[in-house]
């Protein structure tokens, strides 16, 4: 009853709250959208094979969402050298889980495959993210 009470009695902790339900449910509508076989039913009674339906879901929705990281911080990296002015809570508003840009069943080339990736910069220094840490 306690936790109900400082729930209750706490507005920053049901921003938090809300703030993380909302993402834990934005991921698994997405992964939903990716599991588009059989409409996302795993028709296997096997533990085993509907384990393995799950993990495979789950990866595929991670590596679409990290390539979505990837193309948003190129497209920031792209405005910030133009002059933008881009904040943290601007950062803060975009979404990997948008699904529009996704062909599911479209074309795709794999002869790119064996080329080697640049390697990965998660850093934004023209962005201030000291104000979102403070406010969480």
């Amino acid at each position: 009853m306690h936790h109900v009470r400082s729930f209750l009695a706490d507005p920053a902790l049901r921003r938090r709250i809300t703030a993380v339900t909302n993402k834990v449910e934005g991921f698994n509508g997405f992964s939903a959208w990716l599991r588009f076989g059989n409409d996302g039913v795993i028709a296997d009674n096997d533990p085993a094979e509907q384990e393995k339906m799950i993990k495979f879901n789950s990866l595929l929705a991670n590596c679409v969402i990290f390539h979505r990281a990837l193309d948003m911080m190129e497209v920031m990296r792209r405005l910030l050298a133009e002059g933008w002015e881009i904040s943290a809570e601007d950062v803060a508003q975009l979404s990997p889980y948008l699904t529009a840009h996704i062909s599911r069943f479209g074309m795709y080339a794999t002869d790119v495959l064996r080329l080697r990736p640049d390697d990965f910069d998660a850093d934004l220094p023209e962005i201030d993210f000291t104000t979102l840490a403070e406010a969480a």
